[in-house]
Order: C-alpha cells, then sequence, then structure tokens
C-alpha cells in the first residue's frame, strides 16, 4: 500500500490475490457496503460477472481518494477497463458534528485506532445527521466500458473494496473525505481541549413592559427562537430502588429497563424527525405485541427481564434467542422471515428460480430442495429464504432448529457465502 500527496489524501492499495470459498466482506461494515451495491443493482448478470472478476484476481491496484475508488479491471478476454466508484464526501458541517461526537466518547476513538467501526460508532454519527456507511444509490459507477449502471467491472471493484475495508475501515472515512492522520489529530486536538469558560452573567431581565407599546410592536416582534436541538443522549430514568417494598405484581427492575428503553426509543425518534427530508419518509408502522416484546429482548435486559419476556411471547428462552437474532439483522422483515412459511406466488417464484440460476456458475451452483420460500442446500446445514420483499436471507441449522445466519442480500449468493462467514 503506498500513500501520496502532501495531505495525505490518497492511497494505493496493490492487488488483492484471488480468493476462493468464502465471502468478501467478513466484518459487518464491510457487508454493509456490499448491501448498497446490491440493493441498487439493476442486473444481477452484472453482479455475479463482478464477484467472478474479483475472485479470480482480475481487480489491480486499487486507488482510493475523497469521493472516489479507482482500479484497472482486466477483462475475460485480456482487454482492460478503468472502473470508479463515487461516493459523495461529506460536508464541512457533518464531518464538524461527526468529530465532535467521536471526541466526546473515548470508546470512539479507541475503536477507530484498532482499525473497527462499531455499530454504536455509526449509529452516534446518524444520531448526529452524519452518514457514514452508503445507502441505497449512493454508489455511482463510471467505467470506460460504456455500462449506464454497475457493471461487471464496477462490481468487481466494490467487491474488491470490501475486502479492504474489512481490514482498515480508515478506507471509507477518505472517501467520504478525510486522510487518516489528518482526522486522528483533529480528534486529538479536540479530545484535549479545555471546556470553554463560562460566559458573562446574564443581566436580569426587566420587571415588565408596558402593555400599550407591546401591542403597538406586535408586528415588528422578532420571531420565535429556535427548538432547543437534540440532547447528546438519552435521559436517565429515575430510580426505583427504594425502601418502599413494591406492590404485588410490580417488578422494578423490569419498570427501570423499560423506561430506559422507551427514553432511548424517544430520543431515537426525535433524532430521526430532525433529520432533513424526514417529512418525506413512509411512517413505521406500529410494532405487534409480539414484534416489541423481540426488541426489547435484543436491548440485553438482564437476566429476569429476559425471562418474563420469553414467558410473555409465548417462545421460549431458545425461540426468544432466534427470534432476538433475526430481529438484530433485520427488524420486523427480519423476524417475519423466521417466524412465517408461506406459498411463493407464481410470477415471484418465476423471478427468483431466475436469479437462482444467475447467481452461480453452472460448476459452483449448489444444489437446493424448495419448500414454499424456503431453499435448502442438499447434503448441508444452510439455507435460503425469501422475504416478501424479494430480498435472500441465510438461515444455518444449529441444534436441530433453522436459525438466522446474516442480513438480508438481494443475491441469492451473497446472502448464502454469510452462512460460512458467520460460521
Amino acid at each position: 500500500m503506498t500513500e501520496r500527496s502532501g495531505q495525505h489524501e490518497e492511497r494505493t492499495f496493490d492487488a488483492l490475490a484471488p480468493v476462493h470459498g468464502r465471502g468478501f466482506a467478513q466484518t459487518w461494515w464491510g457487508r454493509a457496503w456490499l448491501k448498497a451495491l446490491e440493493d441498487a443493482a439493476l442486473d444481477s448478470r452484472q453482479l455475479k460477472e463482478g464477484r467472478r472478476l474479483a475472485r479470480v484476481g482480475a481487480v489491480g491496484a486499487v486507488a482510493v481518494r475523497p469521493g472516489r475508488v479507482t482500479a484497472v479491471v482486466q477483462d475475460r478476454d485480456g482487454t482492460t477497463h478503468r472502473a470508479d466508484v463515487l461516493l459523495q464526501e461529506l460536508s464541512e458541517e457533518h464531518w464538524d458534528r461527526f468529530l465532535g461526537m467521536a471526541a466526546e466518547r473515548a470508546g470512539h476513538i479507541a475503536a477507530l485506532l484498532d482499525r473497527e467501526m462499531p455499530p454504536h460508532l455509526v449509529e452516534d454519527a446518524a444520531t448526529a445527521g452524519v452518514d457514514l456507511l452508503p445507502g441505497l444509490g449512493d454508489l455511482e459507477a463510471e467505467c470506460d466500458c460504456g455500462g449506464w449502471d454497475h457493471c461487471g467491472h464496477t462490481a468487481a471493484l466494490c467487491y474488491q473494496v470490501a475486502r479492504l475495508l474489512d481490514q482498515d475501515p480508515f478506507v471509507l472515512l477518505l472517501m467520504r473525505g478525510r486522510a487518516e492522520r489528518a482526522l486522528l489529530d483533529e480528534l486529538q486536538v479536540r479530545s484535549s481541549a479545555p471546556a470553554s469558560e463560562e460566559g458573562s452573567p446574564r443581566e436580569s431581565p426587566r420587571s415588565g413592559l408596558d402593555a400599550a407599546e407591546t401591542y403597538a410592536a406586535c408586528d415588528i416582534l422578532p420571531p420565535l427562537p429556535q427548538p432547543p436541538g437534540l440532547p447528546a443522549e438519552p435521559g436517565l430514568p429515575p430510580s426505583l430502588d427504594t425502601e418502599v417494598p413494591p406492590g404485588l405484581g410490580v417488578d422494578p427492575n423490569a419498570l427501570e429497563f423499560l423506561a430506559a428503553r422507551t427514553a432511548r426509543e424517544a430520543h431515537r425518534l426525535l433524532a430521526e424527525a430532525l433529520r432533513d427530508g424526514h417529512d418525506q419518509q413512509a411512517v413505521e408502522a406500529e410494532p405487534t405485541p409480539d414484534q416489541d416484546a423481540v426488541r426489547l429482548a435484543a436491548d440485553d435486559p438482564d437476566p429476569s427481564v429476559e425471562a418474563r419476556l420469553a414467558e410473555g411471547s409465548g417462545r421460549g428462552r431458545e425461540g426468544l434467542a432466534l427470534a432476538v437474532r433475526a430481529w438484530r439483522y433485520g427488524g420486523a422483515a427480519g423476524l417475519a422471515v423466521l417466524d412465517e412459511e408461506w406459498p411463493v406466488p407464481a410470477e415471484s417464484l418465476a423471478r427468483a428460480c431466475a436469479a437462482l440460476e444467475a447467481a452461480w456458475d453452472d460448476d459452483e451452483r449448489p444444489r437446493l430442495r424448495p419448500a414454499h420460500n424456503r431453499w435448502t442446500v442438499v447434503g448441508g446445514s444452510a439455507q435460503l429464504r425469501l422475504g416478501r420483499d424479494g430480498r435472500w436471507w441465510p438461515y444455518r441449522k444449529e441444534r436441530g432448529r433453522w436459525a438466522p445466519a446474516g442480513p438480508a442480500a438481494h443475491d441469492p449468493a451473497t446472502a448464502l457465502a454469510s452462512v460460512d462467514t458467520e460460521a
């Protein structure tokens, strides 16, 4: 790997060796990068060709700089093409928010120094209005082969970048506009800066205003102040640890857990409401009691609360543990795939079979046994489940039960590969 320019704003990574028999992304943030590609790609055949090119080592050295990654990709016939993938840089305002947030939390700085991007760092950044990971449609493609969408060459580059992200999340931060050294230096400055001094005390307000003057000036009064900003984190509920014994049937631990979780959920909803474009988003459906029980269990309650949720949901401890895994991978949609088995309508079944046919080369395609919306690997312990939205969910057999093994993907090969990755 090489760096150049005085500001170290470009990094070049040597071509990676061919890879066989495993998924391209081992980390959750690497998989998030591939999800942004696979969710937006219009032609699954190009994704398949991109994976093939990346696996055989057809992607040359990868140059990473703010807003863009570039590589030369060699085609089947030996011709080469320059492929570029573009990602919007963060604005100075967004970087200021991210750096301010990260500097306040020592754990975030430690994670970055360990070449990790834990979920809570990304979630805290999103709460501050900064999206680090790419979303649907954020990865734009440019290739001299003339393809207008992601062609096999830009797809191959994306799969290779996923491997680089596994090794170093600073690759993504550089694409977003900040080189590693500059970012760490700024974090160090901010984390060591002394707290600002308190301003001078305000003058006490006047004891009253003349009613006639106030009425006459009603049309020239200044506008109302902006509403207060989002708190840095949710507040703490009051402790129920008192000397008074609880009433019959009242569990203080459960009440404290519910109060804390409600405060966090309110903070999340408020952060979403304050984000630009929130009024254009669809309203989230209210969770059912069963979904709510799983959502609460996914927040790591203490054993007594978890036992109550397991009993109240009717799932039992093992069933609730599987439901929590499904929820963490895909929320309500992931939970529905765990619980529901349904016959696939003819039109959807035709699309699913076409996707399965295009996902692998003939000599790589696993033997799958279909049953409703589930395709099980013959002689293996892996399964693909088709969601009602057309995405594929990986499952693995554990102690005689099918368990969620990863997030959904539009491409069945990517979903099935994550079974081995998670193992």
